[in-house]
């Protein structure tokens, strides 16, 4: 597992989370760049999309959607399973997804499951 920093939405501190992608098959990430209301999914796509999370599993795809319709930033996670986790980072901090997304995967994978254990 490796630590990668996730910023905060005000930048004044950080924390350390563990980013596996092994249970997951494909994130999109679409936003429109010039929208106030994309930090949060900005955020999120630097620390899926880092080097380090990526080789967690090199089989899991990481695309974005630049739009510039003024359309609502959304990332849509497909699970290995075929489930599906949309979150819309409108209305969200990068904390709040990246924790959704990390007990998502936690729970899916049976070997983090146990690590979490102990």
């Amino acid at each position: 597992m490796f630590d990668v920093t996730v910023p905060e939405t005000n930048m004044a501190a950080s924390k350390k989370a563990t980013v596996v992608l092994k249970a997951v098959k494909k994130i999109m990430v679409q936003f429109s760049p010039f929208e106030s209301n994309v930090r949060s999914t900005r955020e999120f796509l630097a620390i899926v999309g880092s080097e380090k999370a990526r080789s967690t599993n090199m089989n899991c795809e990481v695309l974005t959607k630049v739009k510039h319709d003024k359309s609502e930033p959304i990332v849509d996670v497909t699970f290995s399973d075929g489930e599906r986790l949309l979150m819309k980072g409108a209305n969200l901090t990068g904390r709040e997804m990246l924790s959704a997304f990390q007990s998502r995967c936690i729970a899916k994978d049976p070997q983090a499951q146990a690590a979490k254990k102990k």
